[in-house]
């Protein structure tokens, strides 16, 4: 099946593109979010088409600064930690895009919505609930860690080792090259108990480099973008909350989503014992039943 058609819609002098999976006016709403520096294809086909069968009617999107939408520039290249920690100037705040969530659940029609996020994403999508309650029915964060952890405790929930997998990568120079290397990032961040996709991983990598080739300086803004962003504690949360991450993720410590849970108020949480930093395949069918369960609770 083909992917839906790409839509646009602005936040200000941002425009934002988003797909959407299902009937925005009869499915029950669910907005992902995706994480650091990867575009909406990332979230996988078949786990979206999953859950628009399930009756969600699903509406991902390309945060900004990656994919389709509006791209952003940095005066000069800095480490990734320095720009989490206070290097230069954020071209663009966490608000902005908590901002661009809603110009998108705005577009399709949506007052409110489930939310979905994974890594960065899932920070997001916990920002919501704190800062826009109102819009937010219940919230499922994926491979995230704690969005009120500050940057202290967010680093100590990184394994740095991981960082290792990435060197020579940023010499790319044909098309062929760099799909090479978001290949080879999705495979440093894969489930190790589980095939890796090959052909789907791919043919992700294909379509997300002749979107828009990857600028790592993306990272470095996205990262920096949460400096200085206040928040509520986490037991602010008074919708449903699913919380996910994998016991073999390795770039995020599984404590991380263990405190997530642990701060919101009946939250549930779930440890699958092989899971990476990705969304294996073999665990789709589990993860659409319980965030259809989660909706049904929320009702």
């Amino acid at each position: 099946m083909p992917p839906p058609p790409t839509q646009y819609t602005r936040n200000g002098d941002t425009s934002l593109a988003y797909e959407v999976f299902g009937d925005p006016a009869a499915g029950a709403p669910l907005l992902m979010i995706m994480g650091l520096d990867f575009q909406m294809v990332w979230w996988p086909d078949g786990f979206c088409e999953l859950l628009a069968a399930a009756g969600f009617a699903v509406v991902r999107f390309d945060n900004r600064d990656t994919g389709l939408s509006t791209h952003f520039d940095s005066p000069r290249t800095e480490s990734p930690w320095k720009a989490l920690a206070g290097g230069t100037k954020p071209a663009y705040t966490a608000a902005d895009m908590l901002a661009d969530a809603l110009a998108v659940m705005d577009a399709v029609g949506w007052t409110s919505a489930h939310v979905m996020g994974a890594s960065m994403g899932g920070a997001i999508a916990q920002g919501l609930a704190l800062l826009h309650p109102e819009r937010v029915r219940s919230l499922v964060s994926v491979m995230a860690l704690p969005v009120t952890a500050g940057t202290l405790r967010t680093l100590g929930y990184i394994r740095f080792g991981f960082f290792r997998n990435f060197r020579g990568t940023g010499s790319a120079a044909t098309p062929e090259e760099h799909v090479e290397t978001l290949v080879t990032i999705h495979r440093a961040l894969a489930s190790p108990e589980f095939p890796f996709p090959e052909e789907r991983s791919r043919a992700q990598a294909a379509i997300s480099h002749a979107r828009a080739p990857r600028d790592p300086r993306t990272t470095q803004r996205q990262l920096a973008a949460g400096r200085g962003q206040k928040y509520p504690p986490l037991s602010n949360v008074a919708v449903p909350t699913l919380v996910i991450n994998g016991a073999d993720d390795p770039i995020v410590k599984a404590r991380g989503g263990r405190d997530t849970a642990r701060r919101i108020p009946g939250a549930e949480y779930v440890e699958y014992p092989a899971m990476g930093h990705d969304l294996p395949e073999e665990l789709w069918d589990d993860m659409v039943a319980r965030v259809r369960a989660l909706a049904d609770r929320a009702g």
